[in-house]
């Protein structure tokens, strides 16, 4: 998509190279217009209309899960870097939006309830590009961990407790047989063999991970009654009766689960390695979204605030996948236009 603002002189007298269009490609495979028309609700629905542009206000918080920067180094970010003005078309001749006009953004997208919907459409562009792989696509599910913002007991003013009140203990026992505790939130997410985030929920750390196994399967209405598409991995936390029927055997690829007195069999062993084969991929994708866009810590207090955070996160995750697929899809296509030749 072409920039369609108006360019100042200033942004004609800027000499171009190859760093600041590093985020071209994202224009390419997403239809900016579309998440426009969701965003337009922002005029109408709110009292007092937003001073930037709502698509520009979204790239911004895209920019920020991508780079794991605050609302004030985000602001300085956006007012010293080219490629970030270049992202959100925001011409030189125009004054940043300050940090808290993103957080006000970040809340209104939260509370007008348009995040989930805009990963959704962020899915779509990504599957009408032959990027997501939506026919036969599998479902992993798993959740980890984020540690609260105020996680330690301390006393605060009139001998209050500091903790996040909307966070809870998570206690997790280790490879190694070692109990971990952690006060915080879970990130439930549905991934695809590529790491894709199709479905997430965000809960108190205490919520047991198959509470949420509903709310991420990916499915579809029959007549009869509701099916999953395609092959559902996950670990053996998720495996109980319910959830076998949900799923059905031709689609059950959740680990097995020994019993007192009733071990796995050598066939059950042998699943569970094939299977964790697998499932390794969302284990993967949290593993990066911790790494590079600071999942592992919230860096607000609620569960509202760091779950929208969390929503961004896996918007910015499946952009860049995406865009590095592209890219490699590009290369090959050149390749094969060489080879031609």
């Amino acid at each position: 998509m072409e920039n369609t603002q108006q360019s100042s002189l200033a942004d004609a007298l800027v000499i171009e190279h190859k760093s600041l269009s590093e985020l071209d490609d994202v224009h390419i495979i997403i239809n900016w217009n579309e998440i426009e028309k969701t965003l337009s609700s922002l005029y109408s629905s709110v009292p007092g209309a937003p001073a930037y542009p709502p698509l520009m206000m979204f790239k911004i918080l895209i920019l920020q899960a991508w780079y794991n920067l605050s609302d004030e180094a985000l602001e300085k970010q956006i007012a010293r870097d080219l490629m970030f003005r270049r992202f959100i078309d925001l011409s030189l001749c125009e004054p940043v939006p300050d940090h808290s006009s993103i957080w006000r953004f970040r809340q209104l997208l939260n509370t007008e309830n348009l995040l989930e919907p805009l990963l959704e459409q962020i899915n779509t562009h990504l599957e009408q590009n032959s990027i997501i792989v939506a026919l036969g696509s599998i479902n992993i599910i798993d959740a980890t961990v984020t540690e609260a913002k105020q996680s330690r007991k301390r006393k605060g003013k009139d001998d209050n407790n500091t903790q996040d009140p909307e966070a809870s203990y998570n206690v997790k026992t280790a490879v190694d047989g070692k109990r971990k505790t952690t006060y915080g939130y879970k990130m439930h997410a549905n991934t695809d063999e590529d790491g894709f985030v199709k479905k997430m929920s965000y809960t108190p750390g205490n919520v047991h991970d198959s509470q949420e196994f509903d709310k991420l399967l990916d499915t579809y209405k029959t007549k009869d009654k509701i099916k999953t598409c395609g092959e559902v991995y996950a670990d053996s936390a998720y495996a109980n009766k319910k959830n076998n029927e949900k799923i059905g055997k031709q689609n059950n690829k959740v680990l097995h689960r020994a019993y007192r007195n009733k071990p796995l069999t050598k066939q059950q062993k042998q699943d569970n390695k094939q299977r964790s084969s697998i499932r390794y991929v969302v284990e993967r994708t949290f593993g990066l979204l911790k790494l590079h866009h600071g999942l592992g810590k919230a860096r607000y207090l609620g569960l509202a605030r760091n779950k929208a955070r969390a929503q961004l996160i896996a918007m910015s995750h499946n952009l860049k996948t995406g865009m590095n697929i592209f890219k490699e899809m590009q290369r090959l296509k050149g390749l094969r236009g060489y080879c031609v030749q």
